[in-house]
């Protein structure tokens, strides 16, 4: 048995299971052909079972995958335990609206999230603070890091020991990489510096891989990427917020339905501090929805779109046919005329 680690072009690489003496061993595997004919993927943190092992060459062949206990998509991890969401407070700076899209990946996935602030020594004392106290707000207590200073790496390390398969997302340029090689300096890993004109992240991380940092936990370098997407259901969106979650188990608002934009009888108002970046990620997810394919929404509800309105699709056995389709069933109903009812020819 084994772990997989890395997923690189049609190989696996896989951290055999071994003796609390003896030293990690890391297998090049590649996948039974039956796997792919069942529709079975491998995954980057998934449970395999190995044959065809050759300790001389390090080569091993992967004949089954364990069930797992959660798949995210984005990055592709199996059996994670939590969800590090990563972002800069200087180059690039905190943007809280990408902040909240992040944050909201994370909490869809189901997993324990948990907010670190890269490159604090960048900022004041007074702006950590604020920081600190601003996203405490939201429900994400924050650790602050800095890869350059050392600053939080130790109880970064404390915050994860223990944690099993732990993932980092986050933007480009925000230092997830560089983190890795302040907790590991043996890693070594590449990284990019920060894009001068645009203030944006180069990628430099092109696949998904699990490095052992502290006891019982693995941490998942993922490439970057800017614009999470936000969930697919307008009314499942307030969920993902820890501010409306606690005013749902502190009594909830007047109406079921309510969107929480300040209407009469919520019980937040407009007075939580993401209330105008949860407006404008409903309105998203709204526009979205008016936009789907007419098959979607079909699926979801049987609508369509006629105009700037949607309504209810009618049963097909209920629509009545166009006339030119009923004068060429009849027509095609006729005989052809019979050569001997025409006249003689004279």
């Amino acid at each position: 048995m084994g772990l997989v680690v890395a997923l690189q072009a049609n190989y696996c690489r896989v951290l055999l299971d071994a003796a609390p003496a003896a030293p990690a061993t890391t297998l090049l595997c590649t996948r039974r052909s039956r796997l792919a004919k069942a529709g079975e993927q491998v995954w980057v943190g998934d449970r395999v079972r190995l044959e065809a092992i050759e300790p001389g060459s390090g080569r091993a062949v992967i004949a089954a995958c364990e069930p797992r206990s959660c798949l995210l998509q984005r990055p592709p991890v199996a059996n994670v335990g939590r969800v590090l969401v990563v972002v800069a407070l200087r180059q690039p700076d905190l943007d809280p609206l990408q902040l909240t899209r992040f944050l909201l990946t994370a909490e869809a996935t189901g997993r324990p999230v948990l907010l670190v602030l890269a490159k604090a020594d960048l900022l004041s004392a007074e702006e950590r603070q604020h920081w600190r106290q601003r996203l405490a707000g939201w429900g994400y207590p924050p650790l602050l890091v800095s890869s350059r200073s050392g600053d939080g790496l130790a109880e970064l390390r404390h915050a994860i020991t223990g944690g099993g398969i732990q993932v980092l997302c986050g933007p480009s340029g925000v230092g997830k990489t560089s983190l890795l090689n302040a907790l590991e300096p043996a890693l070594a890993l590449r990284v990019g510096a920060v894009s001068g004109r645009l203030q944006r992240g180069r990628h430099t991380t092109r696949h998904v891989e699990l490095f052992p940092l502290a006891e019982g936990a693995l941490l998942a370098d993922s490439p970057g990427f800017n614009r999470p997407a936000l969930p697919a259901d307008p009314a499942a969106l307030g969920e993902l917020f820890p501010e409306l979650r606690a005013a749902r188990a502190a009594g909830g608002c007047r109406f079921r339905d309510c969107r929480h934009r300040g209407e009469p009888g919520c019980r937040l108002g407009a007075a939580w501090d993401r209330q105008a970046l949860y407006g404008r990620c409903l309105e998203e997810v709204e526009a979205a929805t008016a936009r789907a394919p007419e098959s979607e929404r079909a699926r979801a509800g049987g609508l369509r779109r006629r105009g700037d309105r949607l309504e209810p699709r009618l049963d097909p056995r209920l629509r009545q046919g166009s006339r030119r389709q009923s004068r060429q069933d009849l027509a095609g109903g006729l005989s052809p005329p019979d050569p001997a009812d025409s006249d003689p020819a004279p």
